[in-house]
């Protein structure tokens, strides 16, 4: 993996302790409402990880495999993540 490996893990731990809190949240019963303002936080934070792990495949994989002339699988495969990314 390319990407910084320590921001990449602090934010997943963050995630993994917000998921944790929702859990008990649901678990005690709390007010809908910010139960699904912990869940868009988490989210948000998931959406960041995922985007400092695309970027650093741009920068790392994708940028040596244009320089190798073999970039259009990696555009391909990176695409087919946009692709999901629109839904």
């Amino acid at each position: 993996m390319q990407a910084d490996r320590k921001k990449v893990e602090r934010l997943l731990k963050t995630a993994r302790g917000q998921i944790d809190g929702i859990l008990r949240m649901v678990e005690e019963d709390r007010y809908c409402m910010d139960i699904s303002a912990q869940i868009m936080a988490t989210d948000a934070i998931l959406r960041k990880v995922n985007n400092e792990v695309i970027r650093a495949h741009m920068k790392g994989c994708v940028k040596s495999a244009i320089l190798d002339g073999a970039g259009d699988e990696k555009i391909d495969e990176l695409m087919q993540v946009v692709d999901k990314l629109s839904r």
